[in-house]
């Protein structure tokens, strides 16, 4: 099969290539956030993954990524961003905010779609120290991991209760609705943010 087509077919390939899932999924959260991860949590409660260790697989790249873009922003700052002036705003908008209110900021920032790159770069650009920055990061990266594979495996065990009966399109359906309210309520979420 080149291509899984149903959900259970889908969950069998992670199974089979457990060692390069938790290598997508360590790129994936240095990288994005949320719906992937949610869908990851679900494959745990299908026993596709372990729990355990996706947390810690993900913890790692949310933490990894994060460190990735202070870097950059205590590194080259905003200028590498002239020919962006949007988003060089948005950045010392978002590192002003960092200096007053950087430990909600990070506990938050994972959560809406799109602000996450921007935040790790203001951090980087604010007036954090390095130490102040990587004990904060670490502590938000194992809260968000935790949060968001136990909210996928909730969903696993939701679904299955309620769909014991239906079929696998059925489950797979709910499932993709279930990632699509996850990614609307980040959007909203992301819309307050730019506003505050």
């Amino acid at each position: 099969m080149l291509f899984p087509t149903d959900l259970a077919s889908f969950l069998d390939v992670i199974r089979q290539h457990g060692d390069a899932a938790y290598s997508f999924m360590f790129v994936y959260a240095a990288g994005h956030s949320l719906l992937l991860t949610l869908f990851a949590g679900y494959a745990v409660h299908s026993g596709a993954l372990d729990y355990g260790t996706l947390i810690l697989v993900c913890w790692a790249g949310t933490f990894t990524g994060d460190v990735f873009r202070f870097w950059i922003g205590r590194r080259f700052g905003t200028r590498w961003l002239r020919s962006f002036p949007k988003i060089e705003r948005f950045i010392q908008t978002a590192a002003r905010l960092a200096d007053r209110h950087y430990a909600w900021m990070m506990l938050l920032h994972r959560f809406p779609n799109g602000i996450r790159g921007v935040a790790g770069v203001a951090y980087g650009i604010s007036q954090l120290p390095w130490s102040t920055f990587l004990a904060f990061n670490f502590v938000a990266a194992g809260l968000w991991s935790c949060v968001v594979v136990s909210a996928g495996y909730a969903f696993g065990q939701v679904s299955e209760k309620v769909l014991s009966d239906a079929s696998s399109g059925a489950a797979f359906a709910l499932l993709v609705v279930f990632l699509g309210i996850s990614w609307f309520l980040s959007k909203k979420l992301e819309r307050v943010a730019e506003r505050s």
